[in-house]
Order: structure tokens, then C-alpha cells, then sequence
């Protein structure tokens, strides 16, 4: 059988931050779910998922939209490795990270949660932060605007012209991490732009 692996978009719940800087990671978790053509669904873990594979015949893939906010995201994310059994090493959390640069894509295991308290929270539920990462860079704020406004605030106009690019190589790292190991991923999406 097919080993499973948990893919969760970390992010807040409800149309006003649908746009937002820090629900990149469910904007990419849903472009998974739309390249294999699946919806998502309502699960006991406080979340909304969609069943599907990385290919025919190779890994499952559960890709998941915790329902709960940003800062306490560990509870669904617990839930759903606890009822699907997977095991921290095959949760692959993907999340906006301040400390990259817009448009850069870094994957990583383990580590401390870098000020993200989604991902401390998910450490925190599962015990362990050794589960992992792919980082979608969303850069620091302008002057002295606070980080946590700026989060919360829709990508600039700019920035929403090349996000569908951006969103679709976070995916293509979230399938090459788990169809080809953490490693190859690296290689690909750390190596500098030509």
C-alpha cells in the first residue's frame, strides 16, 4: 500500500484573508488540489480536505486547510496525522516566510519555527518540529510597517502578477519533496535563478 503523506496549507479561515500574504500556503495547497481536479471537504478534524495522489499508483496525498487561525493551526494539524496515521516525518507544512525574499521558495526539516507561530503551533501538537517545510518567501515589510500587518494584508499589485508562478513552483516543490526526497527539492529550488 501506498505510503500517505499529509500536505497542509497554513493560513486563517474566512474571505477577508483569502488574498492575504499569510495564506500562501493555502493558495498553494489548492493549486495541488486543482491540478488532479479535486474539491475539498468538510473533516472532523476542524479542517476541510481533499483525498487524492501524487501520480497513479505512487504516494496518497492529503491535502488539508486547517479551519482554525494561523496561531493555533497544531490542534487540526495533530487531528489529521493522528486519524490518517502519518507520521511527523511524511507532515509537509507549507507557510509564508517573512525572512525570505518574495518569489523564493525554501524547503527545509526541522529547525525552530523562524517567529511563525502557525509553525510553532504544529511543532508544539506533534511533539516534535522535526516535519517538513516548504517556505514560500513573502519578504519583509516596507520601512517600519509591523510584520504582523503586514501578513495580514493582500499581495501588492506587482507581487499578484507573478504569484500564480510563484504558487505553482511551491507546488512543484511540495510533489518533488515527496515524489523524489528533501535533497533533489533543495537542488532545485535553492540553486539561483538563471
Amino acid at each position: 500500500m501506498a505510503e500517505t503523506w499529509l500536505v497542509v496549507g497554513l493560513g486563517n479561515p474566512g474571505p477577508r484573508y483569502e488574498a492575504t500574504r499569510h495564506n500562501v500556503g493555502q493558495l498553494v495547497v489548492d493549486e495541488l488540489a486543482a491540478r488532479r481536479g479535486e474539491g475539498f471537504t468538510s473533516h472532523k478534524a476542524n479542517a476541510r480536505i481533499a483525498e487524492t495522489w501524487l501520480r497513479p499508483g505512487s504516494a496518497k496525498l492529503v491535502l488539508a486547510k486547517p479551519n482554525s487561525f494561523m496561531n493555533v493551526s497544531g490542534g487540526p494539524v495533530a487531528g489529521l496525522a493522528r486519524f490518517f496515521d502519518v507520521s511527523p516525518a511524511r507532515v509537509v507544512i507549507v507557510h509564508d516566510e517573512l525572512d525570505i525574499p518574495f518569489d523564493t521558495i525554501k524547503l527545509k526539516v526541522g529547525g525552530g519555527p523562524g517567529g511563525h507561530n502557525g509553525v510553532r503551533d504544529v511543532a508544539k501538537a506533534l511533539g516534535t518540529p522535526e516535519f517538513p517545510r516548504v517556505r514560500v518567501g513573502i519578504g519583509r515589510p516596507p520601512g517600519r510597517q509591523d510584520p504582523a500587518d503586514w501578513v495580514l494584508h493582500p499581495f501588492g499589485s506587482a507581487e499578484r502578477a507573478s504569484l500564480p508562478i510563484i504558487v505553482g513552483e511551491a507546488a512543484d516543490a511540495v510533489e518533488q519533496l515527496i515524489g523524489e526526497g528533501l535533497v533533489a527539492a533543495q537542488q532545485r529550488f535553492h540553486a539561483p535563478r538563471v
